[in-house]
């Protein structure tokens, strides 16, 4: 047995209170998903600036009634302080784990909007940390990123070395962890960092102008429109499949001390390029009746790219007993007939 298999069979045993911010996006709806499964009680906060109703009707549909009612929804904003107090002080239970899920994502509406960016990243999380500090929070659990690896060119990825941000998202996620270890120091709150590598699968937006690749491309390729390779295809990435993500989250919230206070990669340890991503949503598509015939059109680099990136995920094994249950070709798979469903409404 795992240590995943075992963690879910003591919760289901004892059941604990968790709050997922950012609850109806696409990381927050899955953990809750999962963690109303596993018949825990749920607090989720979202005010809807990314997530989407539609994801938590999806979810109520597949968990039971019992499931559902043990989820307490408020819609609010980690911007404002007295939000993330309500949202700490609205159950019988105290909150035992926090799963700080809530920012706004992509380096190109960064560089759009940087003072947009900062205020949900940096002072929405502060917020967060400060209420979960007067709450006496067990653990709190955050959604870092590794794009605070900046420009350091080594690989693959290990988290004590990093390099000079190469976006304003960049740089909020790498105050995240300078906040993050300060609380801990100074205030004694345990936290844990998680820095995502491409994470995809249900439930990530296909649209608008900041979707991720992995469903910007499926949706195009389902409507058979153009498929956009910013550069020359050979670009590679760590992808991540949602199901690996939601595992080191609940793991994360339920480390012996010897796992708290940590940064972690989250993270296959191993390396796509978007060329072979094109040919493996292709394949998976004809896979579900979807013939897709054109070639990518390929074009400029995008600012604020780095060019490779590939995680050691070494210490999120070693230290929280990490182990992916999914490579990239699973987890398109898996994922690829909720994208044929989703975009056929």
């Amino acid at each position: 047995m795992t240590r995943y298999q075992e963690i879910k069979t003591q919760l289901q045993t004892t059941p604990k209170t968790w709050l997922v911010t950012g609850c109806a996006g696409f990381i927050g709806s899955n953990l809750l998903e999962t963690l109303l499964l596993l018949d825990q009680q749920v607090v989720g906060l979202d005010n809807f600036a990314t997530g989407h109703q539609y994801n938590l009707d999806e979810v109520k549909a597949q968990v039971s009634a019992t499931q559902w009612q043990n989820f307490n929804f408020i819609e609010g904003d980690i911007r404002n302080a007295d939000d993330c107090s309500k949202a700490l002080n609205t159950t019988v239970n105290d909150v035992d784990y926090i799963l700080h899920q809530a920012a706004l994502g992509s380096v190109p509406r960064s560089i759009a909007d940087p003072v947009l960016t900062n205020s949900a990243n940096i002072t929405g999380f502060l917020n967060m940390l400060v209420a979960a500090k007067e709450a006496q929070v067990t653990t709190f659990v955050y959604a870092a990123s590794s794009s605070t690896y900046g420009d350091h060119p080594a690989l693959p990825k290990v988290e004590e070395i990093i390099g000079k941000p190469l976006s304003p998202y960049a740089v909020t996620k790498y105050v995240n962890e300078l906040y993050a270890d300060v609380f801990n120091k100074t205030y004694g709150l345990n936290t844990t960092g998680l820095r995502y590598f491409n994470v995809f699968g249900k439930r990530q937006d296909p649209d608008g102008a900041y979707a991720a690749v992995i469903p910007k491309w499926t949706a195009a390729m389902i409507e058979n429109q153009d498929v956009f390779v910013n550069g020359d295809g050979e670009t590679s990435r760590d992808f991540c499949f949602i199901e690996n993500a939601v595992q080191a989250n609940i793991l994360a919230a339920t480390a012996q001390d010897s796992g708290k206070n940590q940064v972690y990669n989250v993270a296959l340890g191993d390396r796509t390029t978007l060329n072979t991503l094109f040919d493996s949503l292709k394949s998976a598509l004809q896979s579900n009746g979807v013939d897709y015939q054109k070639t990518p059109a390929y074009r400029d680099f995008r600012a604020g790219d780095v060019r490779h990136s590939q995680a050691d995920i070494s210490k999120a094994q070693s230290l929280l007993g990490f182990q992916p249950e999914f490579k990239i070709q699973q987890g398109i798979d898996k994922a690829m007939p909720w994208y044929i469903k989703f975009l056929s409404k």
